[in-house]
């Protein structure tokens, strides 16, 4: 299967990139987000087109995506007005507190990786090192030099894949009791200067 990398993502993929998402981080947000009807209704109007880099193949089907932030904006994060038009005043009172200590603010100095999932049939193909490859170029091209991103304990995968790439743990943080709202105990910040 072959791909090609496309910066932003297409209007038309928009509810196979919120599929694929949910799919990805449903695990680790349903709980918070859920239940699945709303999350997809919140990631579908969160989503920044312009905040991600996405890989399609020869048909222009969505095999993957990685999604960046910047101070200004974030490809997944939406605003409170978008938390509060799906869940309510609240639904977002209780949701908002969980998120906001989850969130990772986009510095001056380093260009965070804002999620990144590749579709489970087009696995093993160097999709993943090809949009990482993408987001570090998108950061230099910003003038950045470094890019930081977080990684959950349980997900050795990326975090394998993350180390082979050159990037390097600066902080762990354990959730604490939090642990039992998102269904991981810690996160990974990883770095990699450019």
């Amino acid at each position: 299967m072959t791909f090609h990398l496309h910066a932003g993502l297409p209007e038309a993929l928009r509810a196979d990139a919120v599929g694929l998402y949910w799919q990805a981080f449903g695990g680790k947000l349903g709980r918070v987000m859920g239940p699945t009807p709303k999350a997809l209704q919140f990631i579908t109007r969160a989503l920044r087109a312009n905040h991600a880099i996405v890989a399609l193949d020869d048909a222009g089907r969505l095999l993957g995506m990685a999604g960046f932030k910047t101070p200004a904006g974030s490809f997944a994060g939406g605003e409170i007005a978008d938390i509060r038009a799906i869940y309510g005043t609240l639904g977002a009172l209780w949701r908002l507190p969980l998120l906001w200590m989850l969130s990772d603010e986009a510095g001056a100095d380093q260009f965070l990786l804002d999620g990144i999932c590749v579709a489970p049939q087009a696995r093993g193909l160097g999709i993943g090192t090809a949009l990482m490859a993408a987001i570090e170029a998108e950061a230099q091209a910003r003038g950045y030099d470094r890019v930081r991103l977080d990684v959950i304990d349980s997900n050795l995968r990326a975090r394998a894949l993350y180390q082979r790439l050159g990037y390097e743990v600066a902080r762990e943080q354990y959730l604490g009791l939090l642990r039992y709202a998102f269904g991981f105990r810690m996160a990974v910040t990883m770095v990699k200067r450019l």
